[in-house]
């Protein structure tokens, strides 16, 4: 398997409103949708111009203003809703990782680009704030968000451990200058405070002061508390996330549908991390059963990778089709409703706009090799991700079979490049 950014078409690019570069002009052609049509599709200033019958559309006469997506199934892009990137590719047997800023913004930059090879050209990172560390980490996951423009789009969330009480003061002052910087999203960890509630209602007045959507860690495994959790959060705005929730599956049926509905009335969406747990909490169950009962109470309900490779999941792969393959694999959802929540359901979560494969919406997509949703979230190795219409990265997976009679007469499948020649 190989990995690359292919060379991008040689026109200038434009700057958009924002001062931003777009890129030009792009053809996608013989790309097959989720409703089974082969099309093509042009890209231009960063959204998706035109989807015709495939041979209907054209571009500027560039050698790489096109891509053959003969063999390519042509989805929305996926997004990440719950990374944690700073302790991303720290697992193995030498000792504590480095704390130093440069070492967190190379590991913070590697995890996002291996996410982005994955099909997530939005990835949210939960950040520790305070402490030893301060607004060290934060500060390094902000450098790297810079450098990253233009090929994902990193958001930092603010994660202080106390934040109530006298050893509380700090955490909240910092939790204060961590917006300040430029985090864009208030987090933490209520659960492991003394005073659970009263650090909510910290991390909402924070939100509510700097006009920030809040993202909390939980375990989900005190409905008193997740129902008081709902009943502060419903009003702010622009909206409240929880993750992972993993105890959530524990609690008698009857149990989980009342908070399910109650968190739904709240407008407090959920990210799931079939995956695995990540560090800021203990593994706190499985999760199997929670992804299911959220979506039929009517809650915004994601999911999420959680842990890449550190300590929580030393092999995490952040991939968000395996998210996905395991919703559907544990029989939470259909293949297509998991793969609209680690999609549209992530995106909504995230505040991005919506993506379809339709003219008008942003150029935000992914294209694996396969004939349906199902076929990839199984063996989809070769991808194409687009983010802001320009190809920002390219997987390539070859399977060859030795030659015998028995191979030959089946004809087994291989996944090549359209044309016949190897991928």
């Amino acid at each position: 398997m190989t990995e690359s950014v292919p060379p991008q078409p040689h026109q200038p690019d434009r700057p958009d409103a924002h001062g931003e570069l777009d890129a030009p002009a792009l053809l996608l052609t013989g790309a097959r949708l989720g409703d089974g049509r082969v099309v093509d599709v042009r890209l231009g200033g960063g959204r998706i111009e035109a989807v015709g019958t495939a041979g209907s559309l054209t571009t500027a006469d560039e050698p790489n203003a096109r891509v053959d997506l003969g063999g390519y199934l042509l989805l929305p892009a996926p997004a990440e809703p719950h990374a944690h990137l700073d302790s991303a590719l720290t697992a193995g047997p030498d000792g504590p990782p480095s704390d130093a800023p440069e070492e967190v913004q190379r590991r913070v930059t590697e995890a996002a680009l291996l996410q982005l090879g994955h099909g997530a050209t939005a990835v949210r990172t939960h950040v520790r704030v305070g402490d030893v560390q301060g607004l060290a980490a934060l500060e390094a996951v902000l450098k790297a968000r810079r450098s990253l423009r233009g090929l994902v789009e990193l958001t930092a969330v603010a994660m202080p451990r106390l934040l109530t009480g006298v050893a509380g003061a700090d955490g909240l002052a910092m939790l204060r200058d961590a917006v300040k910087m430029g985090a864009a999203v208030v987090g933490g960890i209520p659960d492991l405070d003394p005073d659970p509630t009263g650090y909510v209602e910290a991390v909402l007045g924070v939100a509510a002061e700097a006009g920030r959507p809040v993202d909390l860690h939980t375990d989900g495994g005190d409905p008193a508390r997740l129902a008081r959790l709902a009943a502060m959060a419903g009003g702010l705005r622009p909206g409240v996330t929880i993750s992972p929730c993993g105890r959530l599956g524990a609690l008698p049926a009857d149990t989980r549908q009342r908070v399910a509905h109650q968190l739904a009335a709240a407008g407090v969406s959920v990210v799931c991390l079939p995956q695995g747990g990540c560090g800021a909490l203990d593994r706190g169950g499985s999760g199997v059963g929670v992804f299911r009962t959220l979506r039929a109470a009517g809650v915004r309900a994601a999911a999420g990778s959680g842990a890449l490779r550190d300590a929580a999941n030393p092999v995490g792969r952040g991939d968000p089709l395996e998210a996905a393959f395991l919703l559907a694999s544990y029989g939470e959802c259909g293949a297509r409703t998991a793969y609209e929540a680690v999609a549209g359901r992530a995106r909504e979560v995230l505040g991005l706009p919506e993506v379809r494969v339709e003219a008008g919406f942003p150029a935000e997509l992914l294209a694996v090799r396969g004939q349906r949703v199902d076929g990839v979230l199984s063996l989809g190795y070769s991808r194409i991700v687009i983010h802001r219409g320009r190809v920002v990265s390219r997987t390539s997976a070859v399977r060859e079979y030795a030659d015998c009679a028995t191979t030959a007469a089946l004809d087994l499948p291989r996944q090549s490049r359209s044309g016949g020649a190897p991928a």
